[in-house]
């Protein structure tokens, strides 16, 4: 917890008036106590109508002032709370979007979620009750102590050991919870990971009759985390009581010892009514302590959490150049690339050079490292031998800003977002006219599918699910298009298209992106037949590269791709 202090910068006030109007309200409630002696023993027992009429509205008035003590240090560690958790859900946002792919997918999605969501608001639970409590708790036990001790020194020792007891008794408790707690939250990311799979995959689960299945591996996941919660529920649920079966131990012991001392003269009956008040006071207070310490339990083990994301650096340093200005040629020289963990290199030791404005087509079977090519241009990884070069300069020596705004990729799942159409394609160019947006989705050959939504400003569902698959990748193709990128990545983008609207696109792209170098990835040899260079990956190699008909006539992969998707008289035409 202590790392994350630096989110109450900002925050001095609160910081100060929280505690201090709850000190306020445990100074006004441990006079309480002497109150109520000196009515029993100077009113009461005197029969002095006015001693206690006055003592009780004193009373009242510490009550009120109290109450208004206690309110305000609720709003401003409430306050304090909202701030401290909204700049920490800020920054760790801001941290994690600026790590790699390859340092995102090994934490996983769901770890992640987990920590900028429920993680942040255990701390942030944490933060408000702890400086609510931070100095009333201390002070009312303490004040209650030492008022004991002035009151009689014997039943100040019998306050002290309770009080010691306790406090020994939660300091093991919170040592044991704290480790329990950071196992519920690693149950907690497998909870949301099996939900997140399931649910994403909702019609391949029901197509495979999975339904049945799934749901006994849920309720596993969920059985687990169960168990955990009620282990550590078990350990924490065990202070409460022991505090109360302490508290009232030495209630019965106050009032043994406190009655005997009243025989004998050695104390007044409001001095012992005095006693069992700070006792039940320091009941209160040691109760309010112990679910303190449970919730710190909690926020400790989720800041634990939390600094392991803020400790892991991004493995991929950004660059300091900008992107050359003008038409972008890209490069790749002796280039291979292996997945973290993966036992077989994606790409192994592929080389090409593409001129500015050329379109470099991109084919292979399944896993052959299509994609891969997409990603090491995009620099979402590293290369882990040879160069990617865009415009001439390395990739890895480019401010990663700049060089998304002159590469864009569009891959072959996309995603759109709840809001209308002309939301979603300003990601692209957000300072680009309703013409320039019209004008992108046209050559995306999506004017129809605007039209049937009601023109830019008909609304997109969340991951646009009243749209199908070709409408989604045609609007994708529309957004990266409003970019005005210099060098298009189209990764099996068209797949969901019917050959009819795949080919028009394709020759609307030729006459509206001149200039711009295109890199087309597909499985269909019609998609890269007329580029200028077509490369040929099979398992990770470079088998062939140069036009369709070089790679008819000298590939023999290239060549049983055209004879499986073509007919005899095309493969050559």
């Amino acid at each position: 917890m202590l790392k994350l202090t630096r989110y109450l910068a900002g925050f001095g006030r609160e910081c100060a008036l929280a505690p201090i109007f709850k000190l306020l309200e445990a100074a006004f409630q441990l006079f309480v106590p002497l109150v109520m002696a000196s009515i029993v023993d100077q009113g009461i027992s005197t029969a002095n109508r006015g001693h206690v009429m006055l003592s009780a509205a004193a009373l009242v008035i510490m009550g009120i002032v109290g109450w208004a003590c206690a309110a305000s240090a609720q709003y401003f560690s409430a306050k304090l709370g909202a701030g401290f958790g909204t700049a920490l859900r800020d920054d760790l946002f801001r941290h994690v979007l600026g790590l790699s792919r390859a340092d995102i997918d090994g934490l996983g999605a769901s770890t992640l979620v987990t920590r900028l969501t429920n993680d942040t608001n255990q701390i942030q639970d944490g933060v408000n009750l702890f400086f609510r409590l931070v100095l009333r708790c201390p002070i009312a036990i303490f004040g209650a102590i030492i008022a004991a001790c002035l009151v009689s020194g014997l039943e100040g020792g019998l306050f002290c050991l309770i009080s010691a007891l306790v406090f020994i008794f939660v300091w093991l408790v919170m040592r044991v919870t704290i480790r329990r707690y950071r196992s519920v939250q690693r149950r907690l990311d497998g909870v949301l990971l099996a939900t997140s799979e399931q649910l994403e995959g909702i019609r391949v689960l029901r197509a495979f009759g999975r339904e049945r299945k799934e749901c006994e591996a849920f309720d596993e996941a969920i059985g687990a985390l169960r168990r955990e919660q009620v282990s550590v529920g078990d350990v924490a649920a065990f202070m409460n009581p022991l505090t109360y079966a302490a508290v009232n131990l030495g209630l019965v012991a106050v009032l043994s010892v406190g009655g005997a001392q009243v025989d004998v003269g050695g104390l007044t009956r409001g001095e012992l009514v005095a006693l069992v008040n700070y006792m039940s006071q320091m009941l209160v207070e040691l109760l309010k302590l112990t679910n303190l310490v449970n919730t710190l339990s909690k926020a400790e083990a989720c800041a634990h959490r939390v600094n392991e994301i803020f400790a892991l650096s991004p493995s991929m340093a950004d660059g300091k150049r900008d992107v050359p200005e003008g038409p972008l040629g890209i490069e790749f020289s002796d280039v291979s690339f292996t997945y973290p963990g993966a036992g077989a290199p994606s790409l192994e030791h592929v080389s090409f050079k593409a001129a500015a404005g050329q379109t470099v087509g991109v084919i292979g079977g399944t896993g052959s490292g299509k994609s891969t090519l997409a990603s090491l241009l995009m620099r979402f990884y590293d290369a882990c031998a040879g160069t990617v070069s865009i415009g001439g300069e390395d990739v890895r020596g480019l401010k990663v800003e700049r060089l998304h705004e002159a590469v864009s990729l569009v891959d072959q799942r996309p995603r759109l977002f709840a809001g209308s159409i002309a939301y979603n394609l300003s990601w692209g160019g957000r300072e680009a006219t309703r013409g320039e947006l019209e004008a992108c989705v046209e050559t995306a050959q999506a004017s129809d599918v605007v039209r049937s939504k009601g023109g830019l400003d008909g609304q997109i569902e969340q991951l646009g699910r009243n749209l199908s698959g070709g409408q989604r990748q045609r609007l994708s193709i529309a957004r990266t298009l409003a970019r005005r990128p210099r060098v298009l990545i189209l990764d099996d983008a068209s797949s969901a298209l019917d050959l009819a609207t795949d080919a028009a696109l394709r020759k609307a792209l030729k006459r509206d992106c001149a200039g711009t170098t295109q890199v087309v990835i597909s499985q269909r040899v019609s998609a890269i037949r007329h580029a200028d260079l077509i490369l040929v990956l099979d398992e990770g190699r470079l088998v062939g590269s140069g036009t369709h008909e070089d790679l008819v006539a000298g590939c023999d992969v290239y060549r049983e791709i055209c004879e499986s998707q073509l007919e005899r008289e095309e493969v050559s035409s």
